[in-house]
């Protein structure tokens, strides 16, 4: 029976990928256009950051003894929508300042890849311009989020099982479980995402500027709406 339970951990972490504002986190976090391999690996991070919030809280509840008071998790959940409503201004606010267009290049023993980027300060004709750039790793952002997602939202429910099985041990278990099933679910979802951002970026430019324009603006309504539901 306690195995079930812990594997029942792991399905409902690859659900709990899936939910809205986990959505729309990532979606505005790999917006940009990347290699769907290095989009995907963006999503498993936020999973580990997931689990690694989980697994602190876990432990501190199971382990320790700690009570988490309401008023922690509505804290948090307003944090996440402040987070969110961040993510999406900040890709609106991008396409509105620079000329975001596409191109499609090739860097060495690396093959050909789509890049969204802008010419906001340069005066050259766009034929005259260089299109040298770099290529940043931008991990901590995405670790960032995955760990205030965390220890936000379901964190005291998911606790609350583990703390029904038999040892504390097993309920880190049941959690660790959780969070790999939310890693793989999170990978999966933004490859998902990739897909029609890839096929944006490969064809016309107002096609992924649209695109970028829909994850932002829905973005920044999840986080309004969290925002109002734990602080208005």
């Amino acid at each position: 029976m306690q195995i079930s339970i812990l594997l029942l951990g792991l399905v409902v972490g690859m659900q709990h990928a899936f939910e809205a504002d986990h959505l729309a986190a990532v979606s505005s976090l790999v917006s940009r256009g990347r290699r769907a391999d290095a989009m995907t690996r963006r999503g498993a991070l936020w999973g580990v950051g997931h689990t690694v919030s989980l697994l602190l809280i876990a432990g501190c509840v199971l382990v320790l003894g700690w009570r988490l008071p309401a008023s922690f998790e509505t804290a948090l959940e307003a944090a996440v929508g402040l987070l969110l409503l961040g993510l999406g201004v900040r890709v609106l606010h991008r396409l509105w300042r620079d000329r975001v267009h596409v191109h499609a290049h090739e860097h060495d023993g690396e093959g050909v890849h789509l890049h969204a980027h802008s010419h906001r300060h340069d005066n050259a004709p766009h034929s005259a311009s260089a299109h040298d750039h770099e290529h940043p790793e931008g991990a901590w952002p995405v670790l960032l989020v995955g760990l205030t997602h965390g220890a936000a939202g379901s964190a005291a429910l998911i606790v609350f099982v583990a703390a029904q099985l038999a040892t504390a041990w097993a309920g880190l278990v049941y959690v660790l479980l959780f969070g790999i099933g939310s890693i793989v679910g999170m990978a999966t979802l933004t490859a998902i995402v990739a897909l029609p951002l890839r096929a944006a970026a490969s064809g016309a430019t107002w096609l992924h500027r649209g695109l970028q324009t829909a994850i932002g603006a829905i973005t920044v309504v999840i986080g309004a709406r969290l925002i109002l539901l734990h602080l208005g």
